[in-house]
């Protein structure tokens, strides 16, 4: 049964929630904390070929693509490397959680328009203390999506030992 005075939410906000829940960063989060992100989703709209943000800028906010599609990209020396290609639902600049990250590659919008939710840091951090919770459910997740990049990380470079030193990711 539900209870009479918890809070009915619109059918945006739903269509909202519905939408966050099928993001690994968010999908441990109940409605009623998901409710919170809510004043903080900033809609932005990029245009193809726009840069969203490149490698080494401070990682400022979280982007979640709402719809289109966004590369990814790391520059060596003088040439591009496509990394891979993100469409709708997708999130980017996870490692803003984090204290003191900068951006690890490039982000081009790909197609004719690309809709964003962004979330500024400061308003994660504002949201991570005053809901321990809700900060120990993201850090989790956040945890989970690094050690899968880092078991693929690993099997590739089983795949091409040789190309890279392996220990270096390791050394201080």
């Amino acid at each position: 049964m539900r209870n009479p005075f918890s809070r009915i939410y619109s059918e945006e906000e739903q269509k909202i929630f519905d939408f966050l829940k099928t993001i690994p960063l968010f999908e441990k989060l109940t409605e009623k904390e998901l409710s919170v992100f809510l004043p903080h989703l900033h809609e932005r709209i990029y245009n193809a070929d726009e840069v969203v943000f490149f490698r080494n800028d401070p990682s400022h906010a979280l982007y979640i693509i709402k719809k289109g599609r966004v590369q990814l990209k790391l520059d060596i020396n003088d040439s591009i490397e496509e990394l891979k290609t993100l469409d709708t639902g997708s999130t980017m600049g996870e490692n803003c959680i984090l204290d003191g990250t900068k951006r690890p590659m490039n982000a081009y919008v790909i197609s004719e328009k690309a809709h964003f939710y962004v979330i500024p840091r400061d308003s994660l951090m504002v949201i991570f203390d005053n809901s321990p919770e809700i900060k120990a459910k993201m850090m989790e997740s956040f945890a989970r999506m690094n050690e899968t990049r880092i078991k693929k990380l690993y099997k590739f470079y089983r795949n091409s030992v040789g190309l890279f030193n392996l220990a270096d990711i390791y050394s201080e």
